[in-house]
């Protein structure tokens, strides 16, 4: 029975010191190899229109560098 909780404990304090520095980095967790982006596919299936969730989502994006774009005054 010690030997179980040694591990839970253990196993506990990587998990705890994991999420501390995940917060203390304020970085997006990410993948070791960097996924399909990383060898040139942009989308994961071979359709020739992106589906209306791929639409909303390049919409947003060309929007929000649109505003980035912009020079304004607040």
């Amino acid at each position: 029975m010690i030997y179980f909780i040694a591990t839970f404990v253990v196993f506990l304090l990587v998990i705890v010191a994991m999420a501390i520095g995940y917060i203390v980095n304020q970085k997006t967790i990410g993948g070791s190899c960097g996924g399909l982006a990383s060898v040139g596919i942009d989308k994961e299936c071979d359709c020739p229109d992106p589906c209306d969730n791929r639409k909303k989502k390049e919409a947003e994006e060309a929007r929000m560098k649109k505003l980035q774009a912009e020079t304004r005054i607040i």
